[in-house]
């Protein structure tokens, strides 16, 4: 009896320091998130620019999408007429964590025509760690470039999403489908 006792009594011990190590974990997760006005000083940062719309754009995806576990800086281009490439570099950085160098590609097809340069602010949410990221992230883009101003599209897949804010200058308008392809080092080759 007293056997069966201490084995209860070790099972329930063992089972509240699980249940307290993952209450910590979770606890851990939730404070590894960018708060509103960290995404919104960082991106101010970045942009450097008196921009208008970037309060606007920046509220509207914290408000659907939450807060992000880590953003990217970066710059990318793009071109098409009916069919598109897109091509850009940045930095991804981890609440909490260190930085590192991310590129992405990926072909567009859609009523899209034009070119455009932007800087890119993407804020990605649901990664659990930094290799999570270099898989293809799907999405639909539409676009309107004339001058200048403010973008954002959400692509999304099995590990997360992400949620390209960018800043672009050239002409580019349509709606497009595509997708954003992470990968370690530059490629030339979308797919």
């Amino acid at each position: 009896m007293k056997r069966q006792f201490g084995r209860w009594a070790l099972g329930a011990l063992l089972s509240l320091g699980v249940s307290v190590g993952m209450a910590a974990d979770t606890a851990a997760a939730k404070s590894e998130t960018y708060s509103d006005d960290e995404v919104t000083k960082a991106a101010v940062e970045f942009f450097a620019t008196g921009a208008k719309g970037l309060a606007e754009v920046l509220g509207k995806v914290l408000k659907e999408k939450g807060r992000p576990v880590a953003i990217i800086r970066g710059e990318e281009a793009g071109a098409a007429l009916a069919v598109g490439l897109r091509y850009g570099h940045g930095e991804l950085v981890f609440k909490g964590g260190g930085a590192r160098k991310v590129y992405w590609q990926g072909p567009s097809l859609g009523f899209d025509v034009g070119a455009n340069a932007s800087k890119t602010f993407v804020l990605v949410y649901d990664l659990k760690d930094a290799e999570s990221l270099f898989h293809r992230f799907a999405g639909v883009d539409g676009s309107l470039y004339f001058v200048g101003g403010f973008g954002v599209n959400y692509a999304q897949n099995s590990y997360g999403s992400v949620a390209p804010v960018r800043f672009g200058v050239g002409w580019r308008q349509g709606i497009n489908v595509g997708y954003m392809n992470f990968s370690r080092g530059k490629r030339y080759n979308p797919f």
